[in-house]
């Protein structure tokens, strides 16, 4: 399997597309096919974050899986956090 893409290349497509690019416009700078940023940007919608999915083989240790939960859940705290800011954002309007 191909190494996946860098979480720095990942962080300039998707930054791009919110700038307002096209998406094949992005897709062609980049090298990299509709459907990966595609899922970049579903990933990012659905959990806060695109980074790689990490290779499921083998088994975690305790603490990489106390790393994993501590990380999602401050990717659900960002996203709470960010959440309240529009609303209030919404209410000054």
């Amino acid at each position: 399997m191909p190494a996946p893409y860098s979480y720095d290349l990942r962080t300039k497509a998707i930054e791009a597309v919110k700038r307002g690019h096209k998406k094949i416009n992005v897709c062609r700078l980049f090298k990299i096919s509709r459907n990966t940023l595609d899922l970049w940007l579903k990933r990012e919608k659905e959990i806060g974050d695109y980074a790689a999915i990490a290779n499921k083989q083998g088994r975690h240790s305790k603490i990489q899986e106390e790393f994993m939960w501590m990380k999602l859940d401050l990717i659900i705290e960002r996203t709470i956090l960010m959440v309240i800011v529009l609303k209030e954002k919404d209410a000054m309007l």
